[in-house]
Formats: C-alpha cells, structure tokens, sequence
C-alpha cells in the first residue's frame, strides 16, 4: 500500500529521533578496583577545565531496620561535621574557596556525595572524601546537633509543607515492605532513641571503600588520575560486605483507599499509586513513556483534556519511581472545591483506559522520545547529562544500581525500542483496580470528598 505523505514523515520523524540517539555523544569509561575493594569510574572530557566528582555509597533508606530509621539520612548530615583533618563545616569552605560547589542526597537506595571544582583542584576534593571516609568525627556532640538538624528538616520539608505528609501516607498503604514503608528522614523516635553505639557501627558497616563507587568527570588526565585515586583512597580500610535487606513484596490482591485531612492544603488533592517494575526491568521504559504520554506536562493528553479542557483540576503529574525492590507509579491530582472527587477520578481512568485499549500512534510516541531525550541532556540541576557533575550522578548510579556504568551510553535505546504495543501492555498489565492504592486528601476547610464506591 502506497505510505501517504503524512505516514513518510512520521516514519522519517521517528528516525530522526533514533538518528539523534546514535550519533549522541559516546562518554568515555574506564573503570578500576581498589584494594580495598572501592569501584571507581573515571570519564574524561576535556571540553573544560572542570572535574565533577560523585560518592555513591551502597546504603539508603532501604537498608534502615526496623526502629533505626533516618539514620542513612543522619548521615549525610554527619559526613560535613569534620573528621581527622578536616574541622567542622572545614569540607564545604574549602570547596567553596576552591572555586567549587558540593551537596550529598540520600535516596532509599544510596547516599552520594557531589562536587565540582576547577580541574587543579582534583586532589583536594580527593583528599577531603577519602579523609572523612576514614576518620569522620562521629562524637556525641556532633551527633546532638544533628539530630536537632534533621527534627528542623522533617518539620520543614513534611509537617509545615502542604500534601507532604499524604504523600508519605500513600507510600504507607500502597507498600508493605518495611524497607520502602518509610520515609528517608525516618522516625523522629528513632533518631532520638539513636546511641552513639548504633551510629559508630552503622559508619563503619555501610561507609566503607567496598560499599563505594566513586566516578570522577571531565578534564582529568587519566594514568594521573589513578595515582592520585590510590594515593588517597588505598589505606581505607575495607569492612565485611554490609547485609542486604529482603526486598520481596506481597501481591496486592485489591484495591487500597483511605481518607486524610491535610490542615495545610488549601485545594483537596486525590493522590495515587500502583505497583509497577522494579528498577532496570524492560516495562520500567514503557511505563515512562506511558506517563509522557499521559501525564507529564502541558502537551500530555490528561492535561489537554482533563486540565485545560474539563477544568477538573488545577495540576496532575505521576511517575515511576524506580528501585531495586518494590517500585511505584504515583499520581498527584490537586483539583478546585467545586470539583467533585469522583469526576475527576473517573477522568483520569479513563485517560489509563484509552490507552489500554488503543496504543498510541507513532507520531505521538514520537514526540515523546524526542522530549525525553532533550530532558535527559537539560534537566533542571545537575542530573542532566550535559553537565560533568550530571553525568558522573548518573554513571555512579549506573554502577552503584546495576554494576554497569556503560550504561550511560547505551540506556536510551532501551527507550527509542519502545513500540506502540509494549505501551499498551503496560497500561494493562500494571493499572489494574486490584493493583491500585488511592488517598482522598481534604483540604484545610475539611470540606467532605465526593461520590462514593
């Protein structure tokens, strides 16, 4: 059958798309073992003289048990209050007078350490990591002070910030994993309740050279490199392999629900969730090109039609929140007083269901891939690519998640290979009643939700 004129630029749309992919920049990697069994990753671009350094440590919240949770947070914390060298708040000043900029995030599966300096200063931040590595001061003092830091974030980021404690909640009920159940700021009680004892021994179970990936980006000079990685890092003293927590995760067999009120909020919310594939799993790639299609941002079909069209509500956005063990598709729907629950609810099933039973077009997939491949190169902060900081975060996280930095270079075809029928299967596989978890979230008025079921 003859292509019309439309379908051939489709077909030469999409294989622009791929084209882009292939002919994208291949990064570099070498990658080398310590000793003391410290994996390191090294990239080099020598496109300017900056080096961005990212410390992934093979411990999050995940890894908490039961009545010590925080404490992977904690630590982040911890790791700027000095060690033997280095004073307290030392770490961050001499960063900064370096010409340079740091930060470290705690996530349920890691913790990692950032920073980007001029390219002479590649020592310095080696040094600074692998000192407090091997001699963080882990006092009682500094261990005070910081769990007054932390109870100060929790009541900032969860208890004075409106939807974030529902958030937490639906978490709760959608996830019977104690491993994934809590938060990463964890239990105020538990923080508390910490010992000096338990801190002691959670550093030296999980900050360990063998629980570490260290990638450096940018203006590096390789053999130099590894000389100035061992000279540092080589006399930190390895620990046995940290336990694995059991990440296994019943079947949800029906649907969850529950009601909160949230004094904060000023508009209700209806937040969702789903049991979806775990981190690397070939359906996490077209379960992100369902939520492209469906949800993520102004051109998405839920809001053309639920948003700017049904004015149903005022904002709605979802993802796949990826992890080595029970991983969740979320929905956040924050919609006017005036809008009944039930409406809007029925709305964006039925946004799900269209595509469940008809698969989007090409053209449409195409768009999609083309705009996720932009946001991996742009997005917001250091996670995209395009910066050296980004692409050591990703690398490391490549290494610390799956054991394979090249992945860097090669994961976007995973989703460039999605088709048409691979999004729909997911939407059927995954977005099943029995599968779902739904929180109605009243607002500050308490005004009741509507519809029943």
């Amino acid at each position: 059958m003859r292509k019309t004129v439309a379908c051939a630029f489709l077909a030469a749309a999409l294989c622009a798309v791929g084209a882009q992919a292939q002919k994208a920049q291949k990064y570099p990697i070498e990658q080398f073992k310590l000793k003391n069994g410290m994996r390191v990753v090294l990239s080099q671009d020598k496109s300017a003289p900056v080096v961005g350094l990212a410390l992934a440590y093979d411990v999050g919240s995940k890894d908490e048990a039961k009545g010590k949770t925080g404490f992977a947070h904690l630590f982040e914390h911890m790791m700027f209050q000095g060690s033997a060298n280095v004073g307290k708040f030392e770490h961050a000043k001499l960063i900064d007078s370096a010409g340079g900029v740091m930060n470290g995030f705690t996530r349920p599966e890691d913790t990692t350490y950032v920073e980007t300096v001029p390219s002479e200063k590649l020592p310095l931040i080696l040094w600074l990591e692998a000192d407090r590595m091997r001699s963080l001061a882990v006092t009682s003092d500094n261990l005070k002070n910081q769990q007054e830091v932390v109870k100060e974030e929790k009541r900032l980021r969860y208890d004075n910030l409106p939807y974030a404690n529902a958030r937490q909640k639906l978490v709760e009920l959608a996830i019977q994993n104690p491993s994934y159940q809590h938060s990463t700021i964890g239990s105020m009680k538990d923080l508390d309740e910490a010992s000096l004892q338990d801190v002691k021994g959670f550093f030296k179970t999980y900050y360990a050279p063998n629980n570490a990936v260290l990638v450096l980006v940018g203006d590096l000079d390789i053999k130099q490199t590894k000389l100035l990685v061992s000279k540092f890092f080589d006399a930190v003293p390895s620990q046995p392999a940290p336990p694995k927590p059991n990440l296994a995760e019943p079947k949800q067999s029906a649907e969850r629900r529950e009601s909160v009120s949230d004094p904060l909020a000023r508009l209700p919310a209806l937040m969702m969730a789903w049991h979806g594939p775990s981190l690397a799993e070939t359906d996490s790639y077209a379960v992100d090109i369902m939520n492209e299609i469906l949800f993520s941002g102004e051109t998405s079909r839920a809001y053309q039609e639920i948003i700017k069209g049904k004015q149903l509500a005022v904002s709605l956005n979802g993802g796949l929140n990826q992890q080595r063990g029970p991983s969740l598709f979320t929905l956040m729907a924050i919609f006017p007083a005036n809008v009944n629950s039930a409406d809007l609810e029925k709305a964006i099933y039925a946004q799900i269901d269209a595509l469940k039973h008809s698969a989007p077009s090409i053209e449409e997939l195409t768009r999609v891939k083309a705009r996720l491949n932009a946001a991996r190169y742009r997005s917001a902060g250091f996670q995209g690519v395009e910066s050296m900081l980004g692409r050591a975060v990703e690398i490391a996280d490549h290494t610390i998640f799956q054991n394979n930095p090249e992945l860097i270079n090669t994961e976007f075809d995973k989703y460039l290979a999605v088709t048409p029928a691979q999004v729909q299967a997911v939407a059927n596989k995954y977005f099943a009643p029995a599968n779902r978890t739904v929180l109605e979230v009243q607002a500050a008025a308490g005004r009741p939700m509507g519809g029943t079921r």
